[in-house]
């Protein structure tokens, strides 16, 4: 992790809290270099306890505000590490955040132990800030259990900490990890396009448990978010090409845009015969009127 990325989290942090929050935190971190607040005085590194100590009791000297960042902080962030976003967390989950990333991870086996310590002896509201920091902690692989495990939790917000927004699992997970945890978004009925690296970690075998999953929701009269299809349009099967149509004879419009954007990605000549047939849905998709992006709720 760059001390370029600590700086930039530092900046949103300072800018969003009062004198007495900012030197705080300072005195309780490491004092990012090149960002001073007027009348603190720069402090040396802090003992790992004391960073742990302050990273538990953070809600108690700041403010519960929520984080909106400016394009430009966005954009920042997004280029130091792709997909890592920080807007909409409260100003506490950012800085435990911040206080994770001045551990010092010299000593392999010490900063190893010091996060464990810190999972845990988690409450809800820590392991969402532990999951979001896993994009920044050192050693990233030492965290695949632990991200793989949150994959399966019953917190809704601890999943969605790992979930959405996150970059770790696209550049972690294995093939199998991923899938759960698209799977399991998508069960949860929560926005599958917020996952980080979508398009990139699409697969074959997800797109046919979809389809699997899509028979089981329709049996039982259910229906399947219109959205989820943008994983398949690559992967299209014989099989698949009969969840196409089932789309493009739903009442839904959704539906039967998802069939024909999907039908448009697709390489296989049946489905481009297929998407032929709705004259003004593959209308369009070719122009680009028509995008994934019109779906996403």
């Amino acid at each position: 992790m760059s001390d370029i990325i600590k700086q930039k989290i530092w900046e949103i942090i300072a800018s969003r809290t009062s004198a007495s929050e900012a030197e705080w935190l300072q005195q309780k971190g490491v004092t990012t270099p090149g960002v001073a607040t007027p009348g603190v005085s720069t402090p040396g590194p802090s003992a790992p306890i004391e960073l742990m100590t302050a990273f538990v009791a953070a809600p108690r000297f700041l403010s519960k505000k929520i984080i909106n960042t400016s394009d430009a902080e966005k954009a920042a962030l997004h280029l130091e590490i792709p997909g890592f976003s920080v807007e909409g967390w409260s100003l506490v989950r950012l800085s435990r955040v911040w206080l994770l990333t001045q551990l010092d991870p010299s000593v392999k086996e010490e900063y190893i132990k010091n996060i464990e310590t810190l999972f845990d002896t988690a409450e809800m509201n820590e392991l969402v800030a532990l999951y979001s920091a896993l994009p920044l902690l050192s050693y990233p692989d030492q965290w695949l259990f632990r991200a793989t495990d949150a994959v399966r939790s019953n917190m809704g917000f601890v999943f969605d900490a790992i979930a959405l927004h996150n970059p770790y699992p696209e550049k972690y997970f294995s093939e199998l990890a991923w899938n759960q945890l698209v799977l399991k978004t998508i069960f949860n009925d929560k926005p599958v396009h917020l996952i980080e690296g979508l398009a990139n970690r699409s697969n074959e075998k997800l797109a046919v448990t979809l389809s699997d999953f899509a028979h089981e929701r329709w049996a039982a009269g259910r229906s399947v978010p219109a959205q989820v299809w943008r994983l398949t349009g690559k992967y299209l099967t014989p099989t698949l090409l009969a969840d196409m149509q089932h789309l493009f004879d739903s009442e839904k419009e959704e539906d039967r845009q998802a069939a024909a954007l999907a039908c448009g990605e697709a390489s296989l000549p049946a489905a481009n015969y297929l998407l032929a047939k709705y004259i003004d849905l593959e209308k369009s998709v070719k122009s680009g009127a028509l995008t994934w992006a019109d779906l996403e709720h």
